[in-house]
């Protein structure tokens, strides 16, 4: 064990352990078991990355032009493992050292303070000194160099988002994709329509999932709008945004070196202090989850409501994919909609806390931003998980029973309404109370009331009939 020391007390910490004394506390004073997400710690690596190589081009360029000014500078055999270190955790590496829960307080201090004293211990290890020597490198006076938790973690937060949501915006393509096939080979297969769950007219299950295409396309037009609503970072900032204790040179520069690591269309904020102190793009862009968590969530709905054994006319058969039962045999149940049902659920929770929490907000910063970013990561991998197996074990494998279900689509009184512009409302009714009270079907109604040519109505339950959108002067004017 080692011991390390700060101005509350000490604390024993393992000999090898990266993390030190603040984490610690922090774990001791959070007592949650959520984790960190990896992607948010991943990004918090690359952002100290951008600010170690912007110090390190801030000494060169003032080592140069105030070389007789005996100004002190962070050695560079430090630098060097500092920055060596931020990659590794940029890469991953030392995740089991980041022992500070997702759920805290303290505006994300303690995530701060972890990733310093994990850079630092590692640097240190790189060079030949043992773990908590802070008197070689210290995670205050170098890990933290030019740096607050109010500009870095936010950053980071943004860095991660960004790159959740490209993945998100492809898996959004890949199912409108998906949606487009099943559009394909199910042209102008008709089916029976329903309103409030009752019969309506007939219609077709290409038009179906030609809505939900369209939603979707909504959503991934949604999407593709987030990078400019988070673009934004604080990076540079300090404390409040406004960069006290901070060179402007380091300030005018990292972000876009920040920028030049990760290749995202990240800039630097006009206003520092409202990108620290006001948090409302995360409530904009968590919107836009919510409405493509709702989008989904009707969808496989419909398809769970169509597939089931309640639907009595049932044509839609979606995969099997588990044994649903531990006691009735041969049981299957809808796993997949039923799990993208459940995350869409957690995000609209998700949704509310951002919401409240984001307006918890108090003068110059947020408290709340650990948990706000948990929250938000959490709905952006659920949706990425959600988009996942609907194309893999839902879309790839659905399938249908026939081509067309006229038996029930002409045995159904809401077909009448196709004849209506020919026949007008009252006589339609007549067919569809003789429908009602002999069970029979359309075809079968009009040779017992001849309201209408024979030859006329069968053109007219055609399938590019009933679903032609709308109908012309001339078709009624015909004899």
């Amino acid at each position: 064990m080692r011991t390390e020391k700060d101005f509350i007390g000490s604390v024993e910490i393992p000999k090898e352990a990266l993390y030190g004394i603040h984490s610690v506390r922090a774990k001791n004073n959070f007592p949650d078991n959520t984790s960190f997400f990896i992607e948010w710690y991943k990004a918090i690596g690359i952002v100290k990355q951008a600010c170690y190589e912007t110090y390190t081009k801030f000494k060169q360029a003032a080592s140069s032009k105030y070389a007789d000014k005996n100004i002190s500078f962070i050695n560079d055999d430090i630098l060097e493992v500092m920055n060596e270190a931020a990659i590794e955790v940029s890469q991953g590496k030392h995740f089991d050292h980041f022992i500070v829960p997702a759920i805290q307080g303290g505006a994300g201090t303690s995530i701060n303070l972890n990733i310093n004293e994990i850079i630092t211990n590692v640097s240190l290890v790189k060079l030949n000194e043992q773990p908590g020597n802070y008197n070689m490198v210290d995670p205050f006076e170098h890990a933290n160099v030019f740096q607050s938790t109010n500009d870095v973690i936010p950053t980071a937060l943004k860095v991660a988002v960004i790159s959740l949501f490209k993945e998100l915006d492809e898996l959004i393509n890949e199912v409108l994709q998906s949606l487009e096939a099943v559009e394909a080979k199910t042209r102008n297969h008709l089916r029976q329509a329903y309103t409030q769950m009752q019969s309506a007219v007939p219609s077709s299950y290409d038009k179906l999932f030609s809505s939900y295409n369209n939603a979707l396309s909504r959503d991934w037009w949604r999407v593709s709008k987030c990078f400019e609503r988070i673009k934004e970072v604080n990076l540079g900032g300090g404390a409040i945004g406004t960069g006290i204790s901070i060179p402007s040179y380091f300030i005018m520069e990292v972000v876009n070196q920040l920028q030049r690591l990760t290749g995202l269309p990240i800039t630097r904020s006009e206003n520092l202090s409202d990108t620290t102190a006001n948090l409302d793009t995360f409530v904009e862009v968590h919107a836009t989850l919510k409405s493509h968590a709702v989008n989904l969530e009707k969808m496989v709905s419909d398809l769970r409501l169509m597939s089931s054994d309640l639907f009595i006319n049932r044509e839609l058969f979606i995969p099997k994919k588990q044994v649903g039962s531990s006691i009735m045999p041969g049981k299957v149940n809808p796993v997949i909609p039923e799990f993208v049902i459940s995350a869409a659920h957690k995000i609209y929770a998700n949704d509310q806390l951002i919401s409240s929490l984001c307006a918890q907000g108090c003068l110059e910063l947020n408290a709340y931003l650990p948990t706000i970013g948990h929250a938000l990561i959490d709905s952006i991998k659920l949706l990425i998980n959600c988009n996942k197996t609907i194309k893999d074990n839902l879309l790839a494998d659905i399938t249908f029973k026939k081509k067309n279900d006229e038996e029930t689509i002409f045995k159904n009184p809401s077909i009448t309404t196709a004849l209506s512009p020919y026949i007008g409302y009252h006589k339609a009714s007549e067919l569809t109370r003789l429908m009602n009270t002999k069970s029979c079907n359309i075809i079968e109604a009009n040779k017992e009331l001849k309201l209408i040519d024979e030859e006329k109505l069968k053109s007219l339950l055609k399938p590019e009939q009933l679903l032609r959108l709308g109908y012309r002067l001339k078709d009624v004017s015909e004899d």
